[in-house]
């Protein structure tokens, strides 16, 4: 976490353009097919592991990795860092009243400064350059992209060269229903532990049983032959 903090407020000062992505098993499964977020993401310049399993794999695979950074934790340390450190953030996804929550609460908690714009997730295909044209004029330093995957990553992927006048841009899932209170967060404990899809997967069962029960099975599996070789 302090060391991919260190690295955005870098890009920051030394007005630089840093592409950021979080993977889980899940996305790592779909990056076996789908061939445009498997670019997105190795494309990326900073790739953090989201996902507990990502990182007991790395530590089977013997290329240990040092420790999960959420996105939704990273999210909220450079909130709080922009407050301390004048930046400007452009948050955009979610629902209209989730991401006006989300300003909200910010703007309450750090103040006005830390705020450029904001927009919904919901928009056209063809809307897209207009959108990122937008983000970009914003005077945005960092970007919050709150969709879920692939959407997120192709966007910020597609739409890199306008936005490169951003320092800072990630995909941040569903952080914004999060920090609204749309959605509850697993405990400490489980966190710490590898459970929080446990958690999420009692929330939602219909939703979230194939993505997690499925997925993991197959993550499994590449993660013992990539170790295998076989």
């Amino acid at each position: 976490m302090e060391e991919t903090l260190g690295k955005v407020f870098k890009a920051i000062e030394e007005k630089k353009h840093i592409h950021h992505v979080v993977v889980n098993a899940g996305k790592i499964v779909s990056m076996q097919k789908d061939l445009q977020l498997r670019e997105s993401v190795n494309k990326s310049h900073i790739i953090n592991a989201d996902g507990q399993a990502v990182v007991w794999a790395s530590r089977f695979l013997r290329k240990p990795l040092k420790e999960r950074v959420a996105g939704i934790d990273l999210m909220e340390n450079l909130v709080e860092a922009s407050h301390i450190n004048n930046h400007r953030i452009f948050f955009f996804g979610a629902k209209e009243e989730v991401v006006k929550k989300v300003v909200e609460l910010y703007t309450e908690k750090y103040g006005e400064g830390i705020v450029v714009g904001y927009r919904n997730g919901y928009f056209r295909k063809e809307e897209e350059q207009e959108i990122a044209k937008q983000i970009a004029d914003s005077g945005a330093q960092i970007l919050f992209v709150a969709m879920s995957s692939p959407k997120k990553e192709n966007f910020l992927f597609d739409n890199r060269d306008v936005l490169g006048k951003v320092n800072f841009v990630m995909g941040v899932g569903g952080s914004f229903d999060v920090v609204a209170g749309k959605v509850k967060r697993a405990p400490k404990w489980m966190q710490k532990t590898g459970l929080e899809w446990f958690y999420r997967l009692i929330q939602e069962p219909k939703r979230m049983w194939k993505r997690y029960l499925v997925g993991n099975t197959k993550f499994i599996v590449l993660v013992i032959r990539e170790r295998f070789k076989f």
